[in-house]
């Protein structure tokens, strides 16, 4: 899907003012019914409230080595633009995939968030630098030594809703919020985003009513259920 960055910005731009529970929704009347993400995603810090932009995808796996640093996760951060998410996939139980300073090192490339399916640390810190973080949980446990690299921009499993695997392919697009955090395919981003907009109007129209007097019943007689 060909795109301009002034393009790509716009609609990243867009879904920010739209819910996540707007574009299930829509996704769900598309009959793409697995790109909800597990309950236990949340944001680190609770302060961060939403992050919207392009999936670039990082994988790692479980694996003893040296201490001594990880370069091959620092090599795998150089190829971050702006606009875009780290999507970080592996199977590391209990240990954080980075911290601070891998933070740091992606904002400064422009990138807007990072969606991980396993731990973050130094919580307080990003938080500071003002760097959204979708994580399943936090832990004090390094990487270094355990969980490793091994490839990126290559389609990866995160965790999905239901118990299942949704697929995140580089260029996806990644929307969270208190709700939770979803995967639109790119080649349905613009639909869904003009759908949920849509609802999003609704929405309001229908809150605005009901604080004007507006019964629901009758609020939802006049625009239709939502």
């Amino acid at each position: 899907m060909g795109m301009t960055a002034s393009e790509k910005e716009s609609i990243r731009l867009r879904y920010l003012e739209v819910d996540t529970s707007n574009v299930a929704d829509v996704l769900d009347n598309m009959n793409l019914l697995q790109q909800g993400l597990a309950a236990d995603f949340g944001p680190y810090p609770e302060t961060c409230k939403r992050m919207a932009g392009w999936a670039y995808t990082i994988r790692g796996q479980m694996t003893p080595y040296p201490q001594g640093g990880d370069a091959d996760k620092m090599q795998a951060c150089q190829g971050l633009s702006p606009g875009e998410i780290g999507v970080w996939s592996g199977n590391g139980e209990g240990i954080c995939y980075f911290g601070e300073l891998i933070a740091l090192g992606m904002k400064e490339r422009g990138c807007v968030g990072a969606l991980i399916d396993g731990g973050i640390r130094d919580v307080r810190w990003i938080g500071e630098h003002q760097f959204p973080v979708f994580a399943r949980y936090k832990t004090s446990v390094q990487s270094i030594g355990r969980w490793k690299v091994n490839a990126c921009q290559v389609p990866v499993y995160m965790r999905g809703h239901d118990g299942g695997n949704v697929i995140v392919r580089p260029g996806d697009f990644i929307l969270a919020d208190e709700d939770g955090a979803i995967v639109i395919p790119v080649e349905h981003v613009h639909t869904v985003l003009v759908e949920a907009e849509r609802l999003t109007e609704i929405e309001k129209n229908i809150r605005k009513e009901i604080a004007n007097g507006l019964t629901l019943a009758e609020a939802l007689k006049k625009y239709g259920h939502v």
